[in-house]
């Protein structure tokens, strides 16, 4: 009798443990399960290929009109490679999303044309080719050349303008409230800046060569428009403007840089704000 309560006992362990082991192989999986889901892309519902070579694949689609040239957008995004590699984004630059104006060459020329086919809220991948992204010479130690980027991409929200002055626009994207001292006609502000119209990126970097622009009100040089832009700024403020033709260069135009009727956007950061005979 006991040999069979022994024989029993035996069986019933040998049960419990093959249960156990079961009850763990299937809780990895499932774990393992969980993890591939949570790493996976969200599931494509759009897929559109445009003549110029993006395509562009839907995860959510937003609202409303399509964007348009002009428009200030909050986004978060990561640039990727072919290989996966991360290569820029609002992550890498410590920021939970970044302002974009669409259609003045902040970025390369696929982003522009991809943005005009989004609308506020589209959850997307962009797929840009090369020849529209950093093309044959690439970026040294980071994108190789003849390299397709992919954008991953959501629209958060069109950011307003925080001022608007004879059709200038002017968004205020940083500001040091503990500096007093502001742009006026009885001082001279010293900025960096980069301009650039729909036609021509960057035709003017300041922060590339180290020079910023000092300017007082009554100085010639300084377009309308970003002089009015500039009235009130503060030191260490960044701003974003769009200058219309009006208050550029107008009809004119400047040399072969600024089309005629072309507005300018001009991305500022001010350096210091000084009274005459300062320093």
């Amino acid at each position: 009798m006991s040999s069979k309560i022994l024989v029993l006992f035996v069986l019933l362990v040998s049960l419990v443990f093959s249960s156990c082991r079961n009850t763990e192989g299937k809780s990895k999986k499932a774990l393992d399960k969980k993890s591939a889901k949570k790493d996976a892309e969200p599931n494509v519902i759009a897929k559109k290929k445009f003549d110029n070579g993006i395509v562009i694949y839907w995860y959510k689609h937003g609202a409303g009109d399509l964007l348009q040239e002009g428009d200030m957008v909050n986004i978060e995004y990561e640039v990727k490679l072919k290989d996966g590699k991360i290569v820029d984004g609002n992550k890498l630059a410590n920021k939970k999303m970044l302002p974009f104006l669409i259609g003045y060459n902040l970025q390369t020329p696929g982003w522009d044309s991809a943005f005009k086919e989004l609308k506020v809220g589209d959850n997307v991948k962009v797929l840009i080719p090369s020849k529209l992204a950093r093309g044959d010479k690439g970026i040294e130690g980071l994108i190789p050349p003849n390299s397709d980027n992919w954008l991953y991409l959501k629209i958060l929200s069109k950011k307003i303008p925080t001022k608007q002055v004879d059709g200038t626009r002017v968004w205020l994207l940083e500001e040091n409230k503990d500096n007093k001292l502001k742009f006026s006609d009885k001082n001279a502000v010293i900025f960096h800046t980069i301009a650039s119209t729909p036609s021509v990126k960057e035709f003017v970097n300041t922060f590339r060569v180290d020079k910023p622009f000092i300017y007082r009100m009554e100085d010639h040089g300084l377009v309308p428009g970003l002089r009015k832009a500039l009235i009130n700024a503060k030191k260490f403020d960044r701003l974003f403007v769009v200058v219309p033709a009006a208050e550029a260069y107008g009809k004119q135009g400047y040399l072969d840089i600024v089309k005629p009727d072309e507005s300018i956007f001009y991305n500022v950061l001010v350096m210091d704000v000084v009274k005459p005979g300062s320093k």
